[in-house]
């Protein structure tokens, strides 16, 4: 009987820790439609030690990934994918894997992001549109900010840096040291 109860906690427990809610970005443009919401992509690549710390800390923080799965659409994109994907109107592939040598070719969306380094964090508006990207490691506290920023669409209203350093000294996070 003791082990029945430890094998449920234990499945209970399993279920009951979240993380983010990750899709494609077919996916999130498609839920756009009837629910629109911002986009954040991740764009990884799996040889990438920085990338891999970002998943565990960084979205890996129950701040976070609650803060990403109530507010936006997160999406998760391999920069080196072999599969083709069809949005935009457009067809995007990575066809020059097999003559790269050394790492893989970057995919022709990675591409089209303008995106050239991983980890690197891109945002979109409800419409799909580019808002901005953050290109390097970030912690959840780093992180954090721009969410709430994004999110909240003060990012149309903050025109000099001196109001975003403002924004940010005024920001108080939810994360515990």
């Amino acid at each position: 009987m003791k082990k029945l109860f430890a094998l449920i906690f234990f499945i209970n427990s399993f279920l009951a820790f979240s993380q983010v809610k990750w899709m494609t970005i077919e996916e999130a443009l498609n839920a756009q439609k009837t629910t629109p919401k911002k986009i954040l992509i991740d764009f990884y690549a799996d040889w990438c030690a920085p990338c891999k710390i970002m998943d565990k800390k960084t979205y890996g923080n129950p701040v976070i990934y609650e803060f990403l799965n109530e507010n936006y659409y997160p999406v998760k994109f391999n920069s080196e994918d072999k599969n083709t994907i069809e949005i935009y109107g457009r067809k995007f592939s990575n066809d020059n894997t097999p003559q790269k040598k050394g790492r893989n070719s970057l995919h022709e969306f990675t591409q089209f992001m303008n995106v050239n380094a991983v980890p690197t964090t891109v945002f979109l508006d409800e419409k799909g549109n580019p808002i901005t990207m953050l290109q390097g490691e970030l912690s959840a506290k780093e992180l954090e900010p721009f969410l709430d920023f994004i999110s909240s669409d003060l990012y149309k209203k903050v025109k000099t840096k001196q109001e975003w350093e403002d924004y940010q000294k005024k920001f108080r996070s939810k994360i515990k040291d």
